[in-house]
C-alpha cells in the first residue's frame, strides 16, 4: 500500500538524506500524481524467489517493495514497455508471458492501473537500474533483490505491494486472475 505523507523534522535534524527523500517524494508527486497511469509490471520467479525493487519517496516509511515495472509511453506497445522497464530498472532482458491479472492502485495523489505479466529472464546482466525521467538526486529505486515469500512477509503490509495480501505462499501469485484492488485485498475477494 502506498501512502503519501510529508516528512516533518525539526530543522536541527534536517540533513542531506532527509532533503533527498523529500525531493524524491516531490518528484514522484510531480511525475505521477493527480492523474491515472497505466503501468506494466513483471512477475519474475526463479528458484522460489521473486525479483523485487525497493522504492523510496513512496509511503510513510520510504520502503516499498514491488515487482519491476512502470508506465507505458504513448504509442508504445505493452510488451515493449515491460521489456524497456525491466532493462532500465534491473539490467535484465525478459521474455513476456501471459497477462496474469490487473491491479488498481489508488493512494492519492497516485492512481494507476497495473497490468501484471509473467516474465522470464533471457539475458542481460542484473544491476540496480534507475528511472530515466528522474534526476540523480531524486531516484526512487534503492535496492534490487530476489526475495522469498518469507522475506516479503517480514515487512509490514504497507511496505510491500498489495498483491501479496492475496497470497499465502509465492506460488499463489499464479492463481491470481482478473481485477484486484485494495478493497478486495481487505476482504479477500478476487473478481474474475
Amino acid at each position: 500500500m502506498l501512502i503519501q505523507c510529508v516528512l516533518l523534522l525539526p530543522t536541527f535534524q534536517t540533513n542531506n538524506l532527509t532533503v533527498t527523500l523529500e525531493k524524491a517524494r516531490e518528484e514522484v508527486k510531480r511525475l505521477y500524481g493527480n492523474r491515472l497511469r497505466i503501468r506494466v509490471c513483471g512477475i519474475c520467479i526463479e528458484n522460489n524467489k521473486i525479483l523485487m525493487l525497493n522504492h523510496r519517496g513512496i509511503g510513510n516509511t520510504d520502503t516499498f517493495w514491488c515487482p519491476p515495472g512502470g508506465g507505458i509511453d504513448f504509442e508504445e506497445t505493452t510488451p515493449h514497455a515491460l521489456k524497456r522497464e525491466f532493462k532500465e530498472e534491473t539490467g535484465l532482458d525478459v521474455e513476456i508471458g501471459s497477462l496474469m491479472f490487473v491491479n488498481e492502485f489508488i493512494h492519492p495523489p497516485l492512481h494507476a492501473l497495473e497490468l501484471f505479466f509473467e516474465v522470464k529472464v533471457i539475458g542481460g546482466q542484473q544491476l540496480l537500474g534507475s528511472d530515466p525521467e528522474m534526476t540523480t538526486d531524486t531516484q526512487i529505486i534503492q535496492e534490487l533483490r530476489w526475495m522469498s515469500f518469507e522475506d516479503i512477509k517480514k515487512y509490514p503490509s504497507h511496505e510491500v505491494h498489495t498483491l501479496f495480501k492475496y497470497c499465502n505462499r509465492l506460488s499463489d501469485i499464479y492463481l491470481l486472475k482478473g481485477y484486484l484492488n485494495e478493497l478486495n485485498a481487505l476482504t479477500g475477494v478476487v473478481h474474475n
